[in-house]
C-alpha cells in the first residue's frame, strides 16, 4: 500500500509540476507582451529662465521677498544650492544655456548691444573692455540648440519671451522652436506697463492689448493658454524666458504698495513687487500644468541667467560693479522637480553650470545616455536621481573689465585680473568671499593657476 501510494503521489506531483511550469511560461510570456506593448510616454518640460534674479532673492533665503510659489516648489522639488552661469550677462547665458557649450567658445562673452551702430555687424567691442575684445552679435544658425535636438526626439517647442540672440534672422524659429510668443530685439522692456517696447509690440502677441497691462503678466497668459490648448499627441517644452526681473525695475502697483507699506523705498520695492510677480507667475504656469492633468509626466526646471542688480547678501558681487564672477553675480537659482525621479524637499552641494541643463534635457527625451565632445556640460540626471557626477572644474569667462576669468574646483574657487591679481577663496566655508587665500602656500592656488591658463590657451579664441 505504502508503494503504490508513493507511486501515485509522485506521479500527482508530476503533473502539478508540469502545470505549474506550463502557467508560468504563459505568464511570464503575457508578462513580456505587457512589457512589450507598454509605452511610458516622455515627459513634457517647462523651463522658466528668469532675467537677473540674485540667487537670495527668494523668500526661502530672505525674509524680503514673499515667494509663496517658489517656496512651496522648493518643497516638492531638488534644490541646486551651488548652481552657476559660465558667463553671467544676458545673451551669452542664453547661448550657453541652449547649446551646451561655455559661451566664450562661441565668441559671446557679452551682452548683444542694442545700439544703432552694431546692427547687422557681426561684432561689437565693448569700450571699456582692457582687451577689447569682439563679441558677437547673434548666436550663428549652426549651432545646435536643445530645441533642434528635441525635435529630432518627437518634441514640441514653445518660445515665450526674451530671446536677447540676435534680430529676427536669429530668432527662435530659426533655431528649432516651433512657435514663438513675445518675442523682440530687446534685451530689455523700456517699460513692464503697456505700451512694453519702443519698436512696438514683441513678435506673436495676436491680440491688442491696453494702458495698464503688465508685461510679466501678458507673457504668463501666453504660457497659460499653451498649456490649456495643447492637443497635440507629441511631448512639448515651453521655454518661457521672462524679461524679469531685468530693469528698469518697475513694480506692479499693487505688489509695490504692498512693499512701500512694509517699509521698503525706492528701486528696492520695485524689485521685490517684480519678484513676486514673477512668482505669481510660476504659480500660474504650475496650476495650468495640474489643471491640464499633465503634472504627473512634466518636468518643472526654474533657474535664472545671472545674479541680481541689487543686494545680493550673503554673497558678495553682483550683476554690476566689477565683480560679477563674485558669488553673487555668477551664482543663480536653479530648482528642479521631475515626477518620480527628484525626491521632495532636497538639495545638492554638488557645484554645476546652467550648460549641464542640455545634455540633461537629451538624456530624459531619448532614455539614453548622451554624449557629445562638441559641448562641455555633463548631465545631472545622476543627481536627479540622488547619485552623483564625477568631479570636474566649472569656468568662467567675462569681457568687460579687468575681472575676466575664474575657475571652481569643489570648494575652491580662484578669480582671475588682466591687471595680474588672483582672488582665492574657499566658497563654501567662506561663501561671502571674505578671505582671499592668495599667497598663503596652499598647492590649490598653484594648481588653479595652471589649470585656467591652460584653459584659456584652449577655450578662448585669440584675435
Amino acid at each position: 500500500m505504502k508503494l503504490i501510494y508513493l507511486n501515485i503521489t509522485l506521479a500527482t506531483l508530476c503533473s502539478i509540476l508540469v502545470f505549474s511550469c506550463k502557467n508560468k511560461e504563459e505568464s511570464a510570456a503575457q508578462n513580456t507582451s505587457v512589457k512589450q506593448t507598454t509605452i511610458i510616454p516622455k515627459p513634457n518640460i517647462v523651463l522658466l529662465f528668469i532675467d537677473d534674479w540674485g540667487w537670495s532673492d527668494i523668500g526661502y533665503r530672505n525674509a524680503t521677498f514673499q515667494t509663496p510659489n517658489l517656496n512651496q516648489f522648493k518643497k516638492e522639488s531638488l534644490d541646486f544650492q551651488r548652481a552657476y552661469i559660465p558667463t553671467p550677462t544676458c545673451s551669452p547665458s542664453r547661448a550657453s544655456l541652449l547649446t551646451g557649450k561655455e559661451s566664450v567658445r562661441l565668441e559671446m562673452s557679452r551682452h548683444i548691444p542694442e545700439e544703432k551702430h552694431f546692427i547687422n555687424s557681426e561684432y561689437n567691442i565693448w569700450p571699456k573692455d582692457p582687451m577689447k575684445r569682439p563679441s558677437r552679435n547673434y548666436l550663428p544658425h549652426e549651432e545646435v540648440t536643445y530645441a533642434e535636438k528635441l525635435k529630432e526626439y518627437g518634441y514640441y517647442n514653445m518660445f515665450i519671451g526674451k530671446w536677447h540672440l540676435g534680430d529676427d534672422k536669429y530668432y527662435p524659429e530659426h533655431q528649432g522652436f516651433d512657435k514663438t510668443f513675445g518675442t523682440t530685439d530687446n534685451g530689455h522692456p523700456k517699460n513692464y506697463y503697456y505700451p512694453f517696447f519702443k519698436s512696438g509690440d514683441p513678435k506673436g502677441f495676436q491680440k491688442n492689448f491696453k494702458e495698464g497691462d503688465y508685461l510679466t503678466d501678458v507673457l504668463t497668459d501666453g504660457a497659460v493658454d499653451f498649456i490649456k490648448n495643447y492637443d497635440k499627441t507629441q511631448p512639448f517644452m515651453l521655454s518661457f524666458w521672462y524679461y524679469s526681473v531685468h530693469g528698469p525695475s518697475i513694480g506692479r502697483k499693487d505688489l509695490l504698495k504692498k512693499y512701500q507699506d512694509a517699509g521698503l523705498e525706492g528701486k528696492y520695492a520695485h524689485h521685490a513687487a517684480m519678484v513676486e510677480a514673477m512668482d505669481e507667475s510660476i504659480g500660474r504656469v504650475r496650476k495650468a500644468i495640474k489643471d491640464k492633468g499633465i503634472a504627473d509626466n512634466t518636468i518643472v526646471i526654474v533657474l535664472s541667467d545671472q545674479g541680481g542688480a541689487y543686494e545680493n547678501t550673503p554673497l558678495s558681487g553682483g550683476k554690476k560693479g566689477g565683480n560679477t564672477l563674485g558669488e553673487g553675480g555668477a551664482r543663480v537659482p536653479f530648482i528642479v522637480n521631475y515626477p518620480s525621479i527628484t525626491k521632495a524637499n532636497t538639495e545638492t552641494s554638488i557645484p554645476v553650470q546652467s550648460i549641464d541643463v542640455f545634455p540633461t534635457l537629451m538624456e530624459i527625451a531619448s532614455g539614453e545616455k548622451y554624449q557629445n565632445e562638441n559641448i562641455q556640460g555633463v548631465s545631472l540626471l545622476p543627481i536627479l536621481k540622488g547619485e552623483a557626477i564625477s568631479p570636474r572644474n566649472l569656468y568662467f569667462f567675462r569681457s568687460y573689465e579687468d575681472q575676466y576669468a575664474a575657475v571652481i574646483s569643489g570648494d575652491w574657487k580662484l578669480i582671475k585680473y588682466h591687471s595680474g591679481k588672483f582672488h582665492l577663496f574657499n566658497v563654501v566655508e567662506d561663501i561671502s568671499e571674505n578671505n582671499n587665500l592668495i599667497g598663503k602656500g596652499l598647492e590649490i592656488e598653484n594648481q588653479l593657476k595652471k589649470e585656467i591658463a591652460n584653459w584659456e590657451k584652449e577655450a578662448v579664441p585669440i584675435y
